[in-house]
């Protein structure tokens, strides 16, 4: 489907950018294939006002012209949408190189080795080789999830999506119906925070604990996106980053170094155990889980209680 609306727009791109006179409605439905399967003319009409929507909000400057016989016509003249040359010192290239390779591992590798290819024929000096400098470091995002692709789509989009998702207590996974607004990643796993349409509130999902396929609905958004700042707080805060108070737990000496690393105050006990002090904030509970019979929380005791009923859950697959 979103394939489908992405070949659409690109036909009509081409359709006003080729022409050198204004082309009406009628005449661009009889260039577009897809405008000629619409069922009805009010079909038609609102799938192209939506287009023409989609292609200004992405940039392209189509003129409205009406002829000496009322006729409206529309086009995009290609020196109102020409960019300007494009140049980049060897600190500029260097960072675009480094961002490809961070993408190498996710489907936005293809596009963005693409966009460099692009630049260099452009006009990008050849001293400058964009995926060798910095070499000694090789960032990398792991992408392993198969919800991903779909979520940065429907994020790109703006479409509402429905998928199962399987709480860190919960024995059974339910169902969600999210407006996605961004996936961000944090400490090596990628969440998605949206609006979450049945609690009427914003949440954080982690794409690991999406089961099944993600499906798109039709539909707008029914809250505003907010800016992207806010979004990487508020995964920061439900990913446990956040932290108002203080836990303290028994770790086993020879694991939990992420813990260690967080960690305010650590004693040690002797029998192979030791004593942390870490930051709590949302979200500490599901990470403690992670490390199992490595950890024991001590107090708080909500905090306890939340990492035994997670534990359970677990135990009952």
């Amino acid at each position: 489907m979103a394939i489908a609306k992405a070949e659409r727009l690109m036909n009509l791109a081409l359709c006003l950018l080729g022409t050198r006179r204004p082309l009406s409605k009628r005449e661009l439905r009889e260039s577009i294939e897809a405008y000629l399967e619409a069922g009805s003319d009010d079909s038609f009409n609102r799938m192209f006002e939506r287009d023409k929507d989609d292609l200004r909000e992405l940039g392209l400057v189509i003129e409205t012209v009406e002829n000496l016989d009322g006729e409206v016509g529309y086009l995009a003249r290609r020196d109102s949408n020409r960019l300007p040359p494009i140049t980049l010192d060897a600190e500029e290239a260097a960072a675009l190189g480094l961002a490809a390779k961070v993408w190498q591992q996710a489907r936005l590798a293809g596009a963005a080795s693409g966009a460099l290819q692009k630049l260099r024929a452009a006009g990008l000096p050849e001293d400058v080789d964009p995926y060798g400098a910095h070499g000694a470091l090789e960032p990398r995002i792991p992408v392993h999830e198969a919800a991903f692709e779909p979520l940065m789509l429907a994020c790109r989009d703006r479409r509402p999506v429905v998928f199962d998702y399987r709480k860190a207590n919960a024995a059974q996974p339910g169902q969600r119906h999210v407006e996605p607004w961004a996936l961000e990643c944090w400490r090596g796993h990628w969440y998605l925070a949206g609006w979450d349409r049945d609690r009427g509130a914003e949440r954080v999902f982690r794409l690991s604990r999406i089961t099944g396929k993600v499906r798109s609905r039709s539909g707008r958004f029914t809250v505003p996106v907010p800016d992207v700042v806010t979004v990487r707080e508020t995964v920061a805060s439900w990913a446990g980053e956040t932290a108002d108070r203080s836990a303290r737990i028994r770790l086993r000496s020879d694991a939990g170094y992420p813990l260690r690393a967080k960690a305010a105050v650590v004693r040690e006990l002797g029998d192979g155990w030791d004593e942390l002090e870490i930051p709590y904030g949302h979200g500490l509970d599901a990470w403690l889980v992670e490390f199992g019979p490595d950890v024991v929380v001590l107090e708080p005791a909500e905090l306890r209680a939340d990492v035994m009923d997670r534990l359970r859950a677990v135990a009952k697959g």
